[in-house]
């Protein structure tokens, strides 16, 4: 993207006017982030130190083994206005405007964008354009997008096959018998007591092995990193090829990315399907336009269309997934968040901040970068809910 105009703010605070993007050298409570050592980023064993993370966030791929996923031979473009428009927003009875947001959130990239336009693009804590961000568990949607690719070229029958079909050594495990669909709706019923970090250390015959079915299937929601893992194995199984060039080949330059993403491997080297995908703030924003485009780009469909709405609609049988259920305030679709309310949006969530929102009427989407200290921190995801509310209600009429 052409960069007319570069504004660094020492003081973190945000310009209306400047030409976009912004960039800052600060943000809150930025010296507990490591800013007078430049934010360093640390080892794999102090990657979540609060001192650590925003090098860390930046910087998985000189951490953790990765995988590279090739952008496009060229980059489609988004519009960039030559001023940066005021947004406000409201938050629990107050009005702000996107400085407050800063100000409060400890924010490494926000981009805000409708359709082809960028709203607004900007950096905190010296991060850049240039910077890979991890996407944490945003990576399960990506993952359940390249299912659907799948199912459309027949490489996957159906939703209803079950794991064992694609994954023959978990004929005898509980896991086995466990269908497509309700991987993607985390709705197993299997339950395993290795979390996120230990499944990255075990072989997947072994772990899934020692998982013990402890609901009925297709009746209980459980957020788990291992339905996630069965079905990146079962989708890299049934295409033959490995989840990153199997998404660097239907997907990624496929929307004009433009530059080379990263996806952390595990100890065998395959892509880890429950998180750690990198990429820059504006092809995670690209990705998001496919997804608000109801998975097509320019015309071209490039994620099957009933797939995506699919995902993104829950159906009252599946009682489990309806909003208020999975969470407080979202429900669950196929690996991605579901908005209450009549109208039809989503969001990717992942660990300690990270955010894609979409709003497919209106072609809406806010990508957001982050280093809270939470995993899950309720109180300020009502802020990042009331500034995305106020986005829709403004720029999100038709």
């Amino acid at each position: 993207m052409k960069v007319l105009c570069v504004v660094f703010l020492a003081a973190g605070m945000l310009i209306y006017g400047a030409q976009l993007p912004v960039f800052s050298t600060t943000g809150p409570n930025a010296d507990a982030y490591g800013a007078t050592e430049h934010f360093p980023v640390g080892s794999g064993e102090t990657a979540f130190e609060t001192k650590f993370m925003v090098g860390t966030f930046s910087h998985f791929d000189s951490l953790f083994p990765v995988h590279t996923v090739l952008p496009a031979a060229k980059a489609w473009e988004f519009h960039t206005p030559a001023d940066a428009p005021e947004i406000q927003y409201s938050h629990a009875g107050s009005h702000y405007a996107l400085k407050d947001y800063l100000a409060h959130l400890p924010i490494t990239g926000l981009l805000i964008a409708k359709d082809d336009q960028i709203l607004y693009e900007g950096y905190q804590y010296g991060r850049t354009d240039r910077d890979q961000f991890t996407a944490q568990s945003m990576t399960k949607t990506i993952v359940a997008m390249l299912a659907g690719i799948a199912v459309s070229e027949h490489a996957i029958g159906s939703t209803a096959e079950i794991a064992s079909k694609y994954v023959p050594e978990l004929k005898d495990s509980d896991y086995g018998k466990v269908t497509v669909r309700d991987l993607l709706h985390m709705s197993s019923g299997v339950a395993c007591k290795t979390d996120e970090a230990g499944m990255e250390t075990v072989s997947a015959a072994t772990l899934f092995h020692q998982c013990k079915q402890a609901n009925p299937a297709g009746t209980h929601f459980a957020y788990s990193a291992a339905d996630a893992g069965v079905l990146g194995m079962i989708v890299g199984r049934a295409v033959h090829t490995s989840l990153g060039s199997y998404l660097q080949t239907e997907i990624w330059q496929k929307i004009g990315t433009e530059s080379k993403a990263t996806w952390t491997i595990d100890a065998s080297g395959a892509e880890v399907p429950y998180c750690c995908f990198n990429a820059t703030l504006r092809d995670f924003a690209r990705f998001g336009r496919l997804l608000a485009f109801d998975g097509a780009w320019n015309g071209k469909q490039l994620i099957p269309r009933e797939w995506l709405l699919d995902a993104t609609t829950v159906k009252d049988s599946d009682a489990q997934l309806l909003p208020g259920r999975p969470a407080p305030f979202f429900g669950y679709g196929y690996q991605v968040w579901i908005f209450p309310g009549q109208r039809r949006m989503f969001a990717l969530l992942g660990a300690n901040g990270q955010r894609i929102f979409v709003d497919p009427q209106s072609k809406l989407i806010m990508v957001q970068t982050a280093v809270m200290e939470k995993s899950v921190d309720p109180a300020r995801d009502g802020e990042m809910i009331g500034l995305w509310l106020s986005l829709v209600h403004h720029y999100g009429a038709e």
